[in-house]
């Protein structure tokens, strides 16, 4: 798994080798969709593995870790209001939650409208049906200036990854097992045992963010 972290991180880092460039891209907007999320860095193989559904037209996003995946080092369940700036961190069993302040809207499944388009490129053969895969990459710098991001995205704009980079790290957060549309959408809602919460008091120092989150 580490080989392939490392191959990832060089095709985002290298984004010209094979790529056709077009000039004055727009970003594109992602659909709804729901699908398979991990979250990885060069030194901790997996940090969260689960399922996640995204509403892009309310821009909120509902992530769950696996359970049946122990060896991930983040077990979250987490409900993010990008537009009000606020998410909930959810524990089903205690039928308990926390309400908190976002303090950037910046997440891995919207394209900033700032973001620099970089090329498009194939993975495989586009040659021939069903053995490629086109998408094109974007990066930007993250909402508090601490570092880079790489986003891909396919010709339909569903999330191939995205590679965010700091001086001291970088983790990389892939999808799989993508659907657009949105199944359940009441996971998108916030439980009867949440309601009526305050917005907890942030300490000096923290920053809570779609990437902070899961670092």
């Amino acid at each position: 798994m580490h080989a392939a972290v490392i191959l990832l991180v060089f095709m985002c880092l290298m984004p010209t080798t094979h790529a056709d460039h077009h000039h004055h891209q727009q970003p594109c907007h992602l659909p709804n969709v729901t699908g398979l999320m991990t979250v990885m860095d060069l030194q901790d193989p997996v940090k969260a593995l689960g399922g996640f559904t995204y509403d892009s037209t309310g821009n909120k996003l509902r992530f769950r870790s696996n359970e049946n995946f122990p060896n991930a080092s983040r077990h979250l369940d987490l409900l993010m209001f990008f537009e009000e700036g606020i998410f909930y961190e959810i524990n089903s069993k205690n039928q308990s939650c926390e309400k908190k302040k976002l303090h950037y809207n910046h997440h891995a499944l919207r394209i900033p409208e700032d973001a620099q388009f970089l090329a498009t490129m194939n993975l495989g053969n586009p040659s021939i049906v069903g053995e490629g895969l086109e998408f094109s990459m974007w990066e930007g710098s993250v909402a508090d200036n601490t570092g880079k991001y790489v986003i891909s995205v396919t010709k339909g704009c569903l999330p191939v990854s995205i590679l965010y980079y700091r001086k001291s790290t970088t983790v990389i957060f892939s999808f799989m097992n993508l659907e657009s549309g949105i199944k359940n959408p009441e996971v998108l809602e916030v439980p009867s045992f949440c309601g009526g919460l305050s917005v907890e008091e942030t300490s000096n120092g923290t920053v809570n963010s779609f990437l902070d989150l899961f670092m």
